[in-house]
């Protein structure tokens, strides 16, 4: 397995040329790095005007690896081979690194680049990424795999604190500016040299304001050595150690490495809608920094939300008025560690008279909006303590908990409201502080415990009777000027008491269940079953040309390849594909198909738009400005694998899939829009933001101001 690194911009608050003259002093070799024995310039070359300088070194390294294993090699030292393209034109330096050493075995190649800050031309920006692949080390891949993770984070660690050793050093020496590089009045002749010698830094001089300028508006040199170019980034798309520390908390230099690779490929896949970088960490946190399952459970998540417009449930729903009469629960301060505090009186609180009167959809969605007001809590602390604070801490009181709570509706809608609190909402919860544990509660807890993750058990803390008021129980968490009255403390809590719901109050159970459907039937968005021979269609009628067709959707599971047709006459009737070949129904949305299995592609209907493959977890955002009147069909259809070239026979593994009719099935989310052309401003800005965005989640939503003749699609 691959095992890649991917570094956040570290920030130098010293200009680019500075920066250079501190770094050439790790060479030839670098005490503060015992690993780095030595270094020779193999090769050298500078261009005549001075403006490119390329140096190739072979480092001599010495890994701190077990004896036996450099006796098993056959080596005491590693030799790696380090390329520094510098290009003082324009402010940057690209550093590739290679391994020498059992190459044929072991790959590991490293790239880094310094350059000018996007915002400030005084500071300067470092970013590095790395790959490595173990083929094969005498049966030691593992072990070598863990040594070389161990030693290239420590050194990761070590490399802004090296710099700035240098800059200091430099700083004694009397040297705090380095002028920038310009065109010599006479340009010398190019040299080619493999030496070793040390390059001296150059001496602080006066250049005068236009030949700054000069320097710095003409056109860029090639460079014959195959330097990259300089990329340099904006502080959108890219983030900011110090950003990460201050927002984020601290983290290890993989964990940054995850967070960033994650947020990458969300950008490269879910164009404008971005869930704020907090988000991410908690799904990366939630699954021990696996990106592969965090990417999993955050995509099922985003399409969650987005399906029950979960983002806007604080602004577009209002709590029924028994809710906020009797639901025991609210807000109260915060704890030692700055954390919101959310009270709930559970005993006090008449589980089976609000299910009755409300239904368990209502209570899951005030659930869910308890949750949403954690995370705008969470940020509004972070600002208010200047620490990163991204979790909340909810103290339960249970006195008054009795063999009513207990009642099974009731416990069925309390595991329901934990299974998608954990689903999305992981690592909000900072610590559980359970008070006044009666005797009936072992029961409540053998029932509940199996649904909730093990690391969110660990943050239980259970006190019986008045355990709480001892030490190590709860002024260790809370001050005591907050802790609420009814605990004996000195602050009034405005947390409704609870109390029995009146009969009068109970619905029937026809009425309940017609308002859960209301409740999480109100959504824009459509869900559709795709199958391998059986795609999902719709017809789109157009009577005015020059319309613009708009679509949004995901791909909650499978791949899929989008196509739009026209055709100038109706389709029959849409029938709901049965798959009665296979007796399969699709209980997570319809499938239904237009086209005619005797129409012919080119004579009964034309495609307008070149097929799109989409992956699971893309979303995709697109319209189609209409040429002639007639029938769209939008398309969405099973995505398969090219066939092995190797053997015209099948294969066993390809025999079996074929026998698994779910392998073979896709499933999408979508929703499309007619727009006429006089109001149609861009691709997808017809859509209010509530239809493709996440407010709450996403720093900034952005779509594309663009508008295409034919058709547009951004993912």
């Amino acid at each position: 397995m691959v095992q890649k690194y991917q570094s956040p911009v570290r920030v130098y608050k010293h200009p680019f040329e500075l920066i250079m003259a501190a770094y050439e002093r790790r060479f030839p070799t670098c005490p503060l790095i015992p690993m780095f024995v030595d270094s020779d310039t193999v090769n050298e070359f500078r261009s005549e005007d001075g403006a490119i300088h390329v140096v190739e070194r072979r480092c001599k390294l010495d890994i701190d690896a077990p004896r036996l294993l450099k006796k098993i090699a056959g080596v005491d030292y590693v030799y790696f081979i380090q390329k520094n393209s510098l290009n003082s034109r324009e402010r940057t330096l690209h550093i590739e690194a290679r391994n020498e050493t059992f190459s044929n075995r072991v790959i590991i190649n490293e790239h880094c680049c310094y350059s000018v800050h996007p915002e400030n031309e005084d500071w300067t920006c470092f970013e590095q990424s790395a790959s490595l692949d173990i083929k094969s080390f005498f049966g030691f891949e593992s072990t070598v795999e863990k040594i070389a993770m161990k030693q290239y984070t420590s050194n990761i660690k070590k490399g802004k604190e090296i710099i700035e050793y240098y800059l200091r050093q430099l700083e004694e020496e009397g040297i705090t500016f380095v002028p920038r590089w310009t065109p010599p009045s006479l340009a010398p002749s190019s040299e080619m040299s493999s030496s070793c010698k040390k390059p001296a830094v150059p001496l602080a001089v006066v250049v005068p304001d236009p030949a700054l300028k000069e320097g710095l508006s003409s056109e860029p040199l090639s460079t014959p050595s195959g330097a990259p170019e300089p990329a340099v980034g904006t502080p959108d798309d890219k983030l900011d150690a110090d950003y990460i520390k201050r927002y984020l908390g601290d983290l290890t230099p993989l964990q940054e490495s995850c967070l960033i690779r994650l947020r990458q490929w969300l950008q490269e896949t879910h164009k404008g809608k971005i869930p704020k970088d907090e988000h991410i960490l908690r799904f990366l946190r939630a699954r021990d920094f696996n990106i592969d399952k965090a990417r999993e459970t955050m995509c099922q998540s985003l399409t969650w939300r987005k399906q029950h417009q979960v983002d806007y449930i604080l602004d577009t729903w209002q709590p029924p008025q028994v809710l906020q009469d009797y639901y025991a629960g609210g807000w109260h301060h915060h704890d030692k560690d700055g954390r919101p505090l959310y009270v709930l009186r559970l005993g006090q609180m008449d589980t089976k008279g609000l299910v009755r009167a409300l239904g368990e959809e209502a209570l899951l969605r005030y659930v869910l909006s308890i949750n949403e007001e954690g995370l705008r809590r969470c940020e509004e602390n972070t600002k208010v303590f200047g620490r990163p604070i991204s979790s909340w801490t909810c103290l339960v009181d249970l006195e008054g908990l009795n063999m009513r709570h207990l009642w099974r509706p009731g416990v069925k809608a309390l595991l329901r409201t934990i299974e998608v609190v954990e689903a999305n909402y992981p690592e909000t919860l900072g610590r559980l502080l359970i008070l006044r544990a009666p005797r009936v509660f072992p029961v409540l807890w053998t029932l509940v415990s199996p649904f909730i993750d093990d690391n969110t058990r660990r943050k239980f803390l259970i006190y019986a009777g008045n355990d709480y008021q001892g030490p190590g129980g709860l002024l260790d968490y809370i001050d005591k000027e907050i802790i609420p009255d009814f605990l004996s403390g000195e602050c009034m809590c405005e947390v409704p008491e609870g109390g029995l719901v009146p009969k009068s109050l109970y619905r029937t159970a026809e009425e309940l269940e017609n308002e859960d459907l209301k409740l999480w039937t109100e959504t824009i968005y459509q869900s559709a079953s795709v199958f391998k021979g059986a795609p999902h269609e719709i017809l789109i009628q157009i009577v005015d040309a020059s319309s613009v067709i708009t679509w949004d959707f995901d791909v909650c599971k499978g791949d899929i390849v989008f196509n739009i047709y026209h055709s100038k006459r109706s389709p029959q009737p849409p029938k709901k594909d049965s798959l009665g070949a296979h007796s399969i129904t699709s209980p997570g949305g319809n499938n239904v198909q237009l086209i005619d299995r005797i129409w012919q592609l080119g004579r009964d209907y034309s495609m307008v738009e070149s097929p799109l493959i989409c992956k699971e977890g893309e979303s995709v955002q697109g319209s189609h400005v209409t040429r002639w009147p007639g029938f769209y069909i939008l398309q969405w259809k099973f995505h398969s694998m090219p066939a092995c070239a190797a053997t015209s026979l099948p294969r066993m593994d390809d025999m079996l899939a074929s026998l698994q009719v779910s392998s073979h099935k896709c499933k999408v989310m979508y929703y499309t829009e007619v727009i006429g052309s006089e109001d149609f401003r861009g691709s997808m800005t017809s859509l209010e933001s509530s239809h493709s965005g996440f407010s709450q989640l996403s720093a900034a939503t952005t779509s594309s101001s663009q508008s295409h003749s034919s058709s547009m699609i951004s993912r």
